[in-house]
């Protein structure tokens, strides 16, 4: 391949930036050009990789990572579609022209031969859209569109469903499109002062990129054939963040096993259960480390003897000798503590956490609680996950097909076949 020169977009949102750091690192080792476009926070852990970094100037940038300047608040909604429709209004495409505008003026500045985008800035893939510009969009978790072309994907117990089955499917995926069209009128807005037509759904934006990655396992999505053509599934991206300590990992000597309990970097009002977590693991025989993340402080929680409070950890040298993990089910937390063999327990709270923890389960490599469980029930959970040996050989299946599919991901190869198709089409 020629020297190619690409330009990531992403957003602080906890794990919507790390894939595509290991992306543009992949891209960097390969020998070509990249930088990445994305909030304020995000300039040390991308410099950490001898990467450019360019801010976001006239689209939402957060300074820093604390609950204050979270810009989601869907944790306060009434209900989670209205906590998404929050998210989509005040970020994803409320300010669309604002993404548009830097994404514009970045590459008037320099060229790029693809932008490869988080799949939820609409207003990146309008501005591409109306200068000509190739992109591509990578999802850094399940596929969460609400499209008839998306892959099948998910645990389903029977492929012959109801009519009532199906009806209350249909209706769950028109709410789902409902929600996210009420970003339409900002998009249109959008594409009006680009010069482009109006579109009769935000989700058809989605339809100017000519590839949609797809950051998890397959085998963990359990997607079903075929795959729609425009979706390419290409492995978790899981390098290590910078931002993240390197921490000795034995609070003390007892060689007990080590519970890791990680839940969001983003604030979602996880306070009450990591606390109702921490007094769960009290009386048992092992000792627990609580990675607190940007948005919680130590003093909101009271440790028990055997927990340590961290601010951040490195989770590949924390879960390595971990025996469970603990978490909201974030794909990243749970993609890498799938590659170290572990049980899980995960208590989501809402976005793509339910859908994650109803995989794992399907998996049998853990349980699913609710945000609301009790102490007791979070304690009984680990007993079982511990002890049951299920559990542990579930985990173990799980990380071999995992980890296979990080360790061949083959996404800079599909990069480099989308810039050689167009550099034909140029050509011809």
């Amino acid at each position: 391949m020629p020297d190619l020169n690409f330009l990531i977009t992403t957003w602080e949102g906890g794990g919507s930036v790390g894939p595509m750091l290991t992306l543009a690192r992949k891209l960097r080792d390969a020998g070509y050009g990249v930088r990445v476009m994305s909030d304020a926070c995000n300039r040390r852990e991308t410099e950490a990789l001898n990467l450019r970094f360019v801010p976001w100037t006239r689209a939402p940038s957060r300074t820093d990572r604390s609950r204050q300047s979270e810009i989601i608040r869907d944790w306060a909604a009434d209900n989670p579609l209205d906590g998404f429709r929050q998210a989509i209004e005040d970020l994803f495409a409320g300010p669309a022209y604002a993404y548009a505008e830097d994404v514009i003026e970045e590459l008037r500045h320099e060229p790029a031969d693809l932008v490869i985008t988080s799949d939820f800035l609409f207003g990146v893939m309008a501005g591409c859209e109306s200068i000509g510009q190739p992109v591509a969009a990578m999802a850094c978790n399940s596929v969460v569109f609400p499209l008839d072309d998306a892959p099948v994907a998910g645990p389903t117990h029977d492929p012959a469903m109801s009519a009532e089955e199906a009806a209350q499917g249909e209706a769950m995926r028109k709410a789902a499109r409902e929600a996210f069209d009420c970003g339409l009128p900002a998009l249109n807005a959008a594409r009006a002062l680009l010069g482009l037509g109006p579109l009769a759904s935000l989700l058809d934006q989605l339809s100017y990129a000519t590839t949609i990655f797809v950051a998890v396992s397959r085998y963990f999505d359990m997607v079903r054939n075929p795959i729609p053509s425009r979706y390419s599934y290409v492995g978790p991206q899981l390098d290590e963040v910078a931002w993240a300590e390197q921490l000795a990992v034995r609070p003390d000597e007892r060689n007990r096993p080590l519970v890791v309990v990680s839940f969001s970097t983003t604030f979602q009002n996880h306070v009450g259960v990591l606390q109702r977590v921490i007094d769960g693991l009290a009386s048992l025989p092992v000792d627990v480390i609580v990675t607190l993340g940007p948005a919680i402080e130590r003093d909101e929680l009271q440790p028990a003897q055997n927990c340590s409070l961290v601010a951040s950890a490195q989770h590949g040298p924390l879960m390595r000798q971990a025996s469970l993990v603990v978490t909201h089910g974030g794909h990243g937390t749970l993609a890498r503590a799938m590659t170290h063999k572990l049980p899980l327990l995960v208590i989501p709270h809402g976005r793509d956490q339910d859908g994650n923890a109803a995989r794992v389960e399907a998996h049998g490599a853990g349980i699913m609680l609710p945000p609301a469980a009790s102490a007791a029930q979070i304690h009984d959970a680990a007993v079982r996950l511990l002890s049951e040996p299920a559990f542990a050989a579930a985990a173990a299946r799980l990380a071999e097909a995992v980890t296979l599919e990080a360790d061949e991901s083959h996404i800079v190869g599909e990069i480099e076949r989308l810039c050689s198709s167009a550099l034909t089409s140029m050509a011809g």
